[in-house]
Parts: structure tokens; sequence; C-alpha cells
């Protein structure tokens, strides 16, 4: 078994793609498609190339379909435009020797009207999450959604399978299913947002079924080894809560996807102490938890430094560890963990301010 000090700088095949090592660039938003078509802008292929020493890449959050949108700025992968916009940014990170995945993610209820054309956003069920809203006048709160049909359902199933042939066309080497925090995949997978009495909801099986049917509609528009899932039990926030059938919903789910044979699963696992909660058996890692349900490569992510990481490799948990907000600030994050360099501090003002401060300016240490 490797030594603790370089498990994190060995190669690995992620599904198909050969990684140079198990650092894994995390998505972030970081709203800086500032276009009424949502097209990624040479700015962000800079942004992406400068980092490409990772691992893997993981694009932020990118809309498969105008219902999905939930806050301003962010790229969209629906349409020929936006993924001939991508290209320019994969094909930047190919060429300084990187590999990247596309994350394609749903909103749902944690939507507002102002950004959907005045439509309500689309969930399982009529159900508030009252959440904030990045929306073109400032913050609101999502209101009530209403309650996709079986074809939106089917609708949105084909819309990502959709994305998933434009990631093919925009450069991509895979494509990350968006399973997290309060958004449209956990809004179907919680029995308090999820309330339908049809094939969707109900027992377990039917609340996983949505993820499941849209992971397998996207393997039939690549294949398995190019497609991974995100997911984050533990998760919550506000009236988001886990349930007491949270753990068994998402056993079940995991247990489900090694058959699918994806590349890889990725979990979260979020800052605050589950005890007293439904999670209570994720307060020593979800990671941990979750390993006995799922045969393939597990990917952990959640404030991890390069000790826990290497930790969590060694002892079979996970095989590869991605990292957010590190990569911000520090484009040359692989290189600085490597040789010991002291991490330089992100400024969290400019995160989801416009234009290339806080973005594509941080220095390299080397």
């Amino acid at each position: 078994m490797s030594s603790s000090n370089d498990i994190l700088f060995q190669p690995i095949k992620l599904g198909e793609v050969e990684l140079p090592n198990r650092i894994v660039m995390a998505s972030m938003s970081r709203a800086r498609t500032e276009n009424p078509g949502l097209i990624p802008i040479p700015l962000q292929a800079e942004y992406y190339r400068q980092r490409a020493s990772a691992g893997l890449i993981m694009s932020e959050g990118t809309w498969p379909n105008t219902d999905a949108m939930g806050a301003i700025h962010v790229p969209g992968l629906f349409n020929e435009k936006q993924a001939e916009g991508w290209k320019q940014v994969t094909d930047a990170v190919h060429d300084a020797g990187g590999r990247i995945f596309v994350q394609l993610g749903h909103c749902g209820a944690a939507s507002h009207p102002d950004l959907l054309g005045g439509a309500l956003p689309l969930a399982p069920s009529a159900v508030a999450l009252e959440q904030p809203v990045f929306t073109p006048g400032g913050f609101k709160t999502s209101p009530i959604p209403k309650a996709m049909t079986l074809g939106d359902i089917a609708r949105t199933i084909g819309d990502y399978a959709h994305a998933t042939r434009l990631a093919q066309k925009a450069g991509f080497d895979g494509v990350e299913l968006h399973g997290i925090v309060s958004y449209l995949l956990p809004e179907f997978l919680n029995d308090r947002f999820n309330l339908r009495e049809d094939r969707y909801g109900g027992s377990i099986e039917n609340r996983a079924r949505f993820v499941l049917e849209i992971l397998e509609a996207m393997i039939s528009e690549w294949r398995p080894g190019r497609i991974g899932l995100k997911l984050s039990p533990a998760y919550r926030q506000d009236k988001f809560q886990p349930t007491g059938q949270t753990l068994a919903t998402y056993e079940y789910l995991i247990s489900q996807l090694s058959k699918l044979k994806i590349a890889y699963l990725q979990l979260y696992h979020p800052v605050g102490d589950p005890t007293g909660t439904p999670v209570e058996a994720l307060k020593d890692g979800t990671v941990q938890h979750f390993r006995k349900f799922y045969d393939g490569l597990i990917m952990a992510n959640g404030s991890l430094t390069k000790a826990s990481a290497e930790t969590l490799i060694q002892s079979g948990a996970a095989n590869l560890a991605s990292f957010g907000a590190p990569f911000v600030s520090n484009p040359d994050l692989v290189e600085r963990l490597q040789h010991g360099i002291p991490l330089a501090p992100a400024d969290p003002d400019t995160y989801y301010q416009g234009g290339l401060r806080g973005y594509t300016d941080y220095p390299r240490a080397l």
C-alpha cells in the first residue's frame, strides 16, 4: 500500500478516463456568465485552464434546460451556442493537459419566477422550500412550486439526455449529475417534499426512480464510464431537513448505482454535527457509512484537508478527494499540496462578482 504522503498524487482510472492524480476540483458556481444566452466566455476558459493540474475538474453547476435555472449568471448546456462556448473551455483545459466533466443540475423548488419568465418553479410536489434565490432583482424567497406532471418528468429526463449529447460535442470528458443540497433530485428523494402518489412518490423505490431514470438516460447517450453522480445525504438547510426515511432512501439508491456501473459516486459531507438528527449515523463520515453499499469508485467532498483526504483514501472509504474553496485562490493547489506550500487565502466578496478580480488573478506559488 502506498504511503500516506503520496497517495493523493497517484494516478487512477475514473470510468474511462485516466487521471494523473486523485485531487479533484469540485463544482463551484462563480456567476461569471454575464450574457443573455448563458454562454461561457473566454474569461471562464482561462479560469479553468489555470486549474488544469487537478486530476479532474468539475465545471460549475450548469443548467440542462430553462426550467432548471435558479440563479443569475450561471451557464447552460441546452443549445448548440452554449456547447460552442463550452468548447473553448474544454479546449483550454485539454491544451493544458487537464480533464474536465460538466456538472448538470436543476434547482427545482429552489428558484423563482423572476428567473423563469414568470412561471413557477417545478418540483415533485407543491411544497415550498422558502429559500433565498439570487434573481436579477436581488435575493428573493422561493415560492410554492408547481408539482411536475408525468409529462414534465419525462421531458426533464429527456433534457438531461440532450445535455449529455451536447457535452460530448462540447468536448467534455464526462458528465456529473448534480444530486446535492435542496435541489430537484434531493426533493424527489425527501418524503417531506415529495408527496406524490404515482410511480415517482410514496415508496423509497418510487422516490429514487427519477434519479435512476435520469442516469439511465444519460448513460444511453454516452457510456456508464463517462457518467458520475454527486449526492449529499446529510445536507440540512432551513426547511429542507433529513427525515426518518432519509438514510434508508439513500442506502437503496446507492446500492442501485452499483448495477449501473457509472464512473464514480461523489459524496458531500457538510459541516455540522448531525447528532440528534435522523442522519446521526453519518456523524463519523458520509463516505464511511455508504462505502458498504457501493462497489465502485467513491469521491469524498466537504471541507477536506490534505491530511483528511489522505486518511480517507488510505482507509479505502474513498478513492479520490474533491476540493472546492481551496481551488478558488490556489489555481496550483495540486502543486502546493505536493510540495507543502502554504495555501493562499481567498476573498469571499469576489466569489460571485463579475470580472477577473478574485477569479483569474490569483497568482501561482512557483
